[in-house]
């Protein structure tokens, strides 16, 4: 299945402002943010938060799967997509981030 196609299953995150990423010392090491460019990973790593409770090497491999085409153009073109390098790099490492959310104030 196709990028746009796999964000149409996972739920939604219009509530959100944004979430964070934490290592394991509790420090925030990325930010994805409620906007434009960003929204679709931002589903992607609140299901993944979600579904796993944290973004752990098995998280990062089924984020890969959910980004479908663009895993394979950020595998050929390193630092494009940065929130895939970032699964790319927690794979590899075995690595572990919590997630924080931000929510939405209206």
């Amino acid at each position: 299945m196709a990028f746009a196609d796999n964000l149409k299953q996972l739920p939604p995150v219009s509530h959100l402002g944004g979430l964070d990423l934490l290592d394991e010392r509790g420090a925030t090491v990325a930010s994805i943010d409620n906007k434009p460019g960003q929204a679709g990973s931002l589903a992607v790593y609140n299901f993944l938060g979600q579904h796993f409770g944290a973004i752990t090497p098995l998280a990062a491999q089924t984020g890969l799967e959910l980004y479908a085409e663009h895993t394979d153009d950020a595998r050929a073109n390193p630092g494009k997509h940065p929130n895939i390098d970032r699964l790319l790099a927690l794979i590899e490492s075995g690595a572990r981030l919590s997630v924080k959310h931000r929510f939405s104030v209206d």
